[in-house]
């Protein structure tokens, strides 16, 4: 989930999952985490030139370059310091070379119309105060015919059995907060609108699921593991807002080590993904 929203030699702006270099190494486990659910129906073969908007630390970007060889990738973002930690990245992988990173607000993208062959957003346009005008943008921005794929968060959508009263509490807080600065947690299910509004062609949408139960308990711990880390990744950030305090954060802590050791935990997600032609 990268931030779009840091601009050179300003204060950060609000996002959820703030910018320290532990929440940067998270991005990188959940971009692999999440990898098979995430790229199973994306196709770039025989694109040349892509578009990823909101790149972030690279954690995307690293994939999409090894599972498409053929690609030359663009990747902006309009955080310095998430561009900084990418460059890093990217300066000892195999794929360097066919990737240029550039700090860029998605919102006016400084590209001559028809620049790209395919675009690419991921956990993008939560974050975001405009989403239509970044989708309009990378419209601009993409040649007749060109695709672009859009996976976003659905973020009610979560649930966990057994129910644990201080989890939903702050689960709810956290999204709150979320769109009390700018950003929608929800707009995974807004992506058909959008793009149908903005004139794209062949718009499809996918919902994609977590479910899992006592039939796949190794899976069901990983994705519990992942989402602790990602509930966790906003607590500082909702105790300064005032959305939650830290003795709400240790009980759903606590109810969560309860969970990770129950043989009966239901754990149930969905995201969106779009596809859609200009």
């Amino acid at each position: 989930m990268s931030a779009l929203q840091v601009a050179e030699g300003q204060p950060d702006l609000p996002y959820i999952h703030g910018f320290s270099a532990a929440e940067q190494a998270r991005l990188v486990r959940q971009a692999r985490f999440s990898e098979a659910m995430v790229y199973r129906d994306v196709d770039f073969s025989g694109v040349g030139r892509l578009l990823e908007v909101g790149c972030g630390v690279g954690a995307q970007t690293e994939i999409l370059l090894r599972r498409f060889p053929e690609l030359n990738l663009t990747g902006i973002d309009f955080s310095q310091r998430q561009l900084a930690v990418a460059r890093q990245r990217l300066q000892g992988s195999p794929f360097h070379e066919r990737a240029t990173l550039l700090h860029m607000d998605a919102e006016d993208l400084d590209f001559p119309p028809a620049s790209f062959d395919a675009a690419f957003l991921c956990w993008i346009l939560e974050h975001v105060h405009a989403p239509e005008r970044v989708l309009a943008e990378v419209r601009r921005v993409l040649k007749p015919g060109a695709r672009l794929y859009a996976t976003e968060a659905m973020n009610a959508t979560f649930f966990l059995a057994p129910y644990s009263a201080n989890l939903q509490q702050y689960w709810l807080a956290f999204n709150d907060h979320q769109l009390s600065v700018g950003g929608d947690p929800f707009i995974g299910a807004k992506l058909g609108n959008l793009l149908q509004r903005l004139g794209f062609r062949q718009v499809e949408t996918q919902v994609k699921t977590w479910h899992l139960d006592s039939r796949e308990p190794h899976r069901r711990q990983q994705v519990l593991d992942y989402w602790t880390e990602l509930l966790l990744s906003a607590a500082d950030q909702l105790i300064q807002a005032g959305r939650v305090d830290a003795q709400l954060v240790e009980n759903m802590t606590k109810e969560l080590r309860l969970l990770r050791s129950n043989p009966e935990l239901v754990f149930f997600y969905s995201f969106m993904q779009a596809s859609a032609v200009v």
